[in-house]
């Protein structure tokens, strides 16, 4: 008699989750790829290197920095926010490019 092991079965319910996890590891993906653009469109090597600025004796660098580090708060905040949404059943899971969409421009320094 073969014996089912049901272990490795995979419901309706194990599929969903597994697909609103990969979803959710791609909009997450594209947001972290949006920052990190945003710190190298300016010149800075990565997001980490602008904001290891904010110490910085060089005025310009050190708001640069504040700045970014500001704006990086706030989309991670809001990402979070809508994520938390998402679980609540209040909205619908953006794609990677509906979220970048959603993410406000930096205000750099002048």
């Amino acid at each position: 008699m073969t014996k089912i092991d049901f272990s490795r079965i995979i419901t309706a319910e194990t599929r969903a989750a597994e697909d609103a996890a990969a979803r959710r590891a791609a909009v997450v993906s594209a947001i972290e790829a949006h920052v990190e653009e945003v710190a190298r469109a300016r010149g800075y090597r990565s997001a980490e290197s602008c904001a290891g600025y904010l110490a910085s004796t060089v005025a310009a660098w050190a708001a640069e920095a504040q700045a970014f580090i500001a704006w990086r708060d706030g989309v991670w905040s809001s990402a979070f926010a809508a994520l938390a949404a998402v679980e609540a059943g209040a909205r619908d899971m953006p794609t990677p490019t509906e979220a970048t969409a959603e993410i406000a421009p930096i205000a750099w320094p002048s």
